[in-house]
């Protein structure tokens, strides 16, 4: 007996430990599947219970230049469960204590459960330097993570020249692992402050083909260790999707994970932040906007507030998952109401004010650009309002771009649903508000504010070092272009009323 427990040990202390690593190094040939505009297989999804060291770490704003927040994973709670920070690597003499959580998923008739998450810890790094590069480490469960660099965001107003990441619609197939690595090698070359993801984060959900019908949460674990190379080392600032919100699309998860795992500003849908010269929105696309809506009277507040400062803050950009200008015959323009067809009885949901109420306040309150992903597509707009006023060049823009940036790593929609890949989903030739669109090719786009009159737009396809589309937008306020948008104001709100 007592050999046999000997060589039980002995086997114990061999067995090799759980291990799991995203595979950033492979390209389309390693993977299986992947043909445009197909994504392929999901690559293998991570226990997160067998991973003791901090795991899917995650940075965001606050609305603080002093702040930062934090959020990571670990299998256990040992303490202490920390981060050390500061000005230097060497000297990490700052500790933020964390707060922790854990949740349980898809219980049975039985009352067992089919998933319970790790524990995620949640911390506030503060007194930073505005702007400046700082350094971290986390200590949690009896591991630590390495130490990592991140720069705080830009005093608020300053006239520091901001450079984010923005993309949509990624989860975790190859072609997302790819679009990351993309964006982690372009972090070698320079300095990025955050990133905006514009909904649609891990598709934890049905709708992926190849899982069961309830939300399988080891996607949001893949998904989220997936993400950390970039989203450790800057902020990573979401806005809902229909996957993580939509009460019929998230397989009833209904936002509560989305509320879980991320750590956002606000209500974690609807907020905003500053960077330097540059105000950010985020707006959940599944919700009323309205002016009789929360929503609706919470964006116009925060728009007449920004606007009010717009000597401090002259760029002004809305992100959200669901774009209003759109040319893919897949989704069409958002005007708040699904036209899904719901097998199963549940009801489609109808948003109040997106037809026309929106557009509205992005021309009253001087929007520069709108981000959005939900269609699997890269498309830029030119200065467009009232959908037939079109401004074809950007220079001295007088209205909004729109930007979608969909094409992260799902499915691209090439082909109009339902007609067995033999209908192209863009017509010809394109609307006119249309200015550069794909339906073939993944990727990202990026932004750099160089200044209170100048943003410069990339979008890298995939696999690519050099910018696909590289655009220069300026603008200077003038009463003119005042005027022009005060018109356009009476326009929309008679187009409005003639609707209604």
């Amino acid at each position: 007996m007592l050999l046999v427990i000997v060589l039980s040990a002995v086997i114990c202390s061999l067995r090799a430990e759980y291990s799991y690593s995203i595979p950033y190094e492979k390209t389309i040939s390693d993977y299986e599947g992947i043909s445009s505009p197909d994504a392929g297989d999901e690559i293998d999804q991570m226990d997160v219970q067998q991973i003791s060291a901090p795991n899917q770490i995650r940075l965001s704003f606050t609305d603080d230049p002093t702040e930062m927040a934090i959020t990571w994973t670990t299998n256990g709670v040992t303490n202490p469960n920390e981060v050390r920070y500061g000005l230097a690597d060497s000297n990490l003499n700052n500790t933020a204590s964390s707060i922790s959580h854990q949740y349980q998923w898809d219980e049975d008739e039985d009352g067992n459960y089919a998933y319970t998450s790790g524990f995620i810890h949640e911390a506030l790094m503060v007194n930073l330097v505005p702007g400046a590069i700082h350094f971290y480490q986390i200590y949690s469960n009896g591991k630590t993570s390495d130490v990592i660099r991140f720069i705080a965001a830009p005093e608020k107003g300053s006239e520091t020249p901001v450079n984010i990441f923005h993309i949509g619609d990624a989860g975790t197939f190859g072609t997302s692992v790819m679009v990351t690595a993309d964006m982690m090698n372009r972090m070698n070359k320079q300095d990025f402050h955050g990133l905006v993801h514009c909904g649609d984060m891990s598709y934890a959900d049905k709708y992926n083909g190849s899982r069961g019908d309830f939300a399988t949460q080891k996607v949001w674990d893949t998904w989220g260790q997936m993400v950390e190379p970039v989203a450790s080392k800057m902020a990573y600032m979401t806005s809902p999707g229909n996957h993580e919100i939509d009460v019929y699309e998230s397989t009833r998860e209904n936002g509560t994970i989305y509320q879980k795992r991320f750590i956002m500003p606000g209500n974690e849908k609807s907020y905003s932040f500053a960077l330097g010269m540059v105000q950010f929105v985020s707006v959940n696309s599944d919700e009323s906007v309205d002016k009789e809506s929360t929503q609706g009277v919470w964006l116009e507040d925060t728009l007449r507030e920004i606007n009010e400062n717009r000597d401090k803050y002259p760029w002004l950009v809305v992100f959200q998952h669901r774009p209003i200008y759109n040319s893919n015959a897949n989704h069409g323009n958002w005007s708040g109401q699904n036209t899904y067809d719901i097998a199963d009885g549940w009801p489609e949901a109808d948003y109040d004010g997106w037809y026309t109420a929106f557009e509205n306040l992005l021309i009253k309150y001087d929007v520069d650009l709108l981000l959005a992903g939900h269609v699997h597509q890269y498309e830029r707009s030119w200065p467009v309002w009232g959908r037939n006023n079109v401004q074809k060049s950007y220079n001295d823009v007088t209205a909004p771009v729109h930007i979608s940036c969909g094409h992260a790593g799902k499915d691209l929609y090439k082909w109009e649903w339902d007609t067995n890949n033999t209908v192209d989903s863009y017509s010809d030739p394109a609307p006119r508000f249309s200015a550069a669109r794909t339906n073939t090719e993944w990727g990202h786009c990026e932004l750099e504010f160089l200044n209170k009159n100048t943003v410069r737009h990339t979008m890298y396809v995939m696999g690519n070092t050099e910018p696909k589309e590289d655009v220069t937008i300026t603008k200077k306020r003038s009463s003119a272009a005042l005027g022009i948008q005060a018109s356009t104001l009476v326009l929309t709100a008679v187009l409005w009323l003639m609707w209604c």
